[in-house]
């Protein structure tokens, strides 16, 4: 009996074996996927297209605004059904296919129209992709161009002809045309216009210097590029020093008669500017040895294979959509998945200011292709000399694939915290035993700088089944020119230069399958009970209470900012339990200031109706892939992707495959810290995804880094530990000790 026992035992740990190898190979199997389009792919694409006559297709880089060209080229994901096929049963990956916006400006009714192109690597055929209520895409929404840039330089040529004294004069001698080594630049503001069909946009002038973002002259233009002939393109307004003018010409009339209020910048050289990096000041830091390192005394303890990824008992693969960024799919713990996808969907920086680019600057960064701005990490500031660093591809604004080099890494670091410990007193001087272990963590990193700002977008996995994501930004503030009355919307950090106050907010889609598809969603909070003490009755007793609240439909899982925010929320399946009859679960915990940046309702608040909410849960569906698009950016009034459609049905979402949508950010009002740059410290936000009851046991037990140490019958240390006892001549060659005595002196 006892040897039959024995056999059953050893054939069921060996199915169990058995599964988690054929899971392993399946989620390897299926991670391809999700990968982004090699150059090699958007090649065949472009020249597939380009030889279909119907569609008329020409040099995106060409000058001309009246062309049929490719805006933007990146993979089209699965559809989540035929994706788990392969994934959950090994059968074969869906076709893989590209998604293509291509501007139809060489017609009668210019338009964008986007198009799904398969099979990849050889397509064959394509079919219009269609928004969720059949919207169409205004022509006028679409990003700017390389093309229509160098048009707009045409024209501020022009105009600064006109104003070329005002400004030569008042700027210590920077001109924009004809100009060598004191010359402006300039920034454009976002939305192009106040309604939705317009395209104008606000233009400022900046000196172009190290870090210009943070020199405006105090000269903005309003210009019309609405018509795609760039010689019907008009003058608006202009705005200097606090005063509005109708036409360039009567600024330049009114400099001339002396009846303008003027200003006269100072002048600095290349030794004061005060936005550069080069260090001044004085510094106690040593600066003769270097500060210190992360190593891998034996290599790395991860595998990256093309987007596929594992370590310490995580898998998942990852991709770098080209108009959003950071992606990964197929998450899993141990071979259960926690999330078929965790994505970056979009960012945003609202500002106020006394000027009327400040007054118009909503910054809604997929507009700008935020996932194709991420360049090279420099070894050793962006990543740990010792990662892994990969290269990228986007096919955006161009006509050939442009490689992005060392874009994303990926690294294992310890924290310098401990994951856990503890010390167990003897009260003797001494005691029981020390336990600890180290708190390693694998970080996937890539950039976006998005004009001005800076953003590290960062995954980290824990041993314990953790997962943060998690956004620094950094780079240099978004700055306009000083006005006493600019004193109400931010700080004067320089002369004549306001750092405009600015709210961030940043947009994610959670697609949690937690262990299934089928979740359910509960929040917790906390509330006084008052009752009799039971062991003195003439006492009360006040403590806290847990209260579970079962929210049932998708208006009822959508949090406002504003209004109190549940301490748990928490996503479960109802049908499967840990080992201690718990349903088993994940929580999601914030780590943001956020609050909404416009009243709802109002005019470019509609295009970004998910800021609405610093949580809401949907059921999921193909047909809702993303919370906004490339186009809210110049269109937010009558935005093609609405969120708030997402839950307008308000459909059920109890044992349903769910989504939760996280909004995480913080306010920013620049002070003189800011410059030259933004630093990290105290401006990073995000959320974890953290168990909750999901294992039996904090499933990092498993790590062979703890250490253990007891004393021995003479009171000397015995440490018990699974690693190697000298970590190496990098860090040490003594091995580790540990006395953990305490006495009087």
């Amino acid at each position: 009996m006892a040897m039959l026992c024995f056999c059953l035992l050893v054939l069921l740990l060996t199915l169990d074996v058995c599964e988690a190898d054929r899971g392993r190979e399946w989620a390897h199997h299926g991670a391809s996927m999700f990968a982004d389009l090699t150059p090699h792919e958007m090649r065949d694409v472009r020249d597939y297209l380009q030889g279909k006559p119907e569609l008329g297709l020409t040099a995106a880089r060409g000058k001309s605004l009246k062309k049929n060209s490719i805006l933007l080229m990146e993979l089209h994901l699965p559809r989540k059904h035929k994706a788990l096929r392969a994934l959950d049963r090994g059968q074969a990956k869906p076709t893989r296919q590209a998604r293509v916006v291509v501007q139809f400006g060489n017609q009668s009714q210019p338009n964008i129209t986007e198009i799904i192109v398969s099979p990849l690597p050889f397509p064959t055929s394509y079919r219009e992709k269609t928004f969720k209520g059949d919207k169409p895409i205004r022509f006028e929404s679409r990003p700017i161009t390389v093309a229509e840039y160098s048009h707009i330089i045409n024209i501020l040529q022009k105009i600064t002809a006109k104003v070329h004294k005002v400004l030569f004069e008042t700027t210590g001698g920077f001109s924009f045309h004809n100009c060598t080594d004191r010359c402006l630049t300039f920034s454009d503001i976002a939305p192009r216009g106040l309604e939705s069909g317009e395209r104008r946009t606000w233009i400022m002038l900046q000196k172009f210097v190290e870090g210009y973002f943070i020199h405006p002259v105090g000269f903005e233009v309003l210009v019309n590029h609405k018509n795609l002939d760039p010689e019907r393109w008009t003058v608006e307004k202009v705005w200097y020093n606090g005063q509005y003018f109708d036409k360039v010409e009567e600024l330049a009339e009114q400099y001339e008669k002396g009846t303008l209020e003027k200003v006269k910048l100072p002048d600095h050289d290349d030794k004061d500017l005060y936005s550069t990096y080069i260090p001044r000041g004085h510094s106690n830091t040593r600066t003769d040895i270097h500060g210190p390192k992360l190593v891998e005394p034996q290599g790395p303890r991860y595998h990256v294979d093309g987007n596929f990824v594992e370590y310490a008992g995580w898998s998942f693969a990852f991709r770098v959509r080209s108009s959003a960024g950071l992606q990964i799919f197929d998450l899993r713990f141990n071979g259960e998945r926690i999330a078929y996808e965790v994505s970056l969907q979009e960012a945003i920086a609202f500002y106020s200011g006394d000027t009327p680019a400040a007054m118009q600057t909503k910054y809604i960064d997929a507009g700008w292709a935020m996932g194709t701005l991420d360049y090279e990490l420099a070894p050793g500031i962006d990543c740990p000399e010792i990662a892994t660093f990969l290269d990228l591809y986007h096919y955006y604004d161009t006509d050939k694939p442009v490689h992005y080099k060392n874009a994303l890494c990926v690294f294992e670091m310890t924290t310098g915290m401990p994951l856990r410990r503890h010390f167990n007193n003897n009260f003797q001087g001494g005691y029981n035993f020390f336990g600890g272990l180290e708190n390693h963590v694998l970080v996937l990193r890539t950039t976006s700088t998005v004009y001005n700002y800076d953003y590290i977008w960062d995954f980290l996995f824990y041993q314990n089944g953790v997962m943060e994501s998690r956004v620094s930004a950094t780079g240099y503030i978004h700055a306009t020119f000083f006005t006493p009355n600019g004193l109400h919307y931010g700080s004067k950090v320089y002369n004549y230069v306001l750092g405009n106050l600015h709210t961030h907010l940043i947009h994610y889609k959670v697609d949690l399958d937690i262990a299934g598809r089928e979740n359910s969603f509960e929040s917790m909070d906390l509330k006084y009970v008052n009752f009799t003490n039971p062991w003195s009755h003439k006492h009360s007793v006040v403590q806290s209470k847990l209260v579970k609240t079962q929210h049932q439909t998708e208006r009822g899982a959508a949090f406002c900012f504003g209004k109190k925010f549940p301490r748990y929320v928490h996503f479960y399946n109802p049908n499967e339990k840990n080992k201690w009859g718990h349903q088993k679960g994940y929580r999601i915990q914030y780590n943001s200031h956020a609050n909404s940046v416009l009243p709802r309702g109002w005019m470019e608040e509609n295009g970004i109706s998910w800021s609405r909410y610093p949580l809401a849960v949907t059921r999921h569906k193909d047909s809702e892939p993303t919370s906004s698009s490339i186009y809210t950016q110049n269109d937010p009034w009558e935005p093609v992707v609405s969120f708030e459609d997402y839950i307008r049905n308000n459909e059920s979402i109890i044992n349903q495959d769910l989504v939760a949508w996280v909004t995480v950010g913080f306010l920013h009002v620049p002070h003189s810290e800011d410059i030259p740059n933004t630093a990290t410290p105290g401006n990073a936000v995000g959320f974890f995804l953290r168990p909750f009851n999901f294992f039996d046991a904090d499933p990092s037990l498993a790590s062979r880094s703890t250490v253990i140490v007891r004393q021995d019958k003479e009171g000397k240390p015995k440490v018990q530990r699974w690693t190697p006892e000298v970590v190496g001549h990098c860090v040490t060659d003594s091995p580790f000790f540990y006395n953990g005595t305490y006495a009087e002196v």
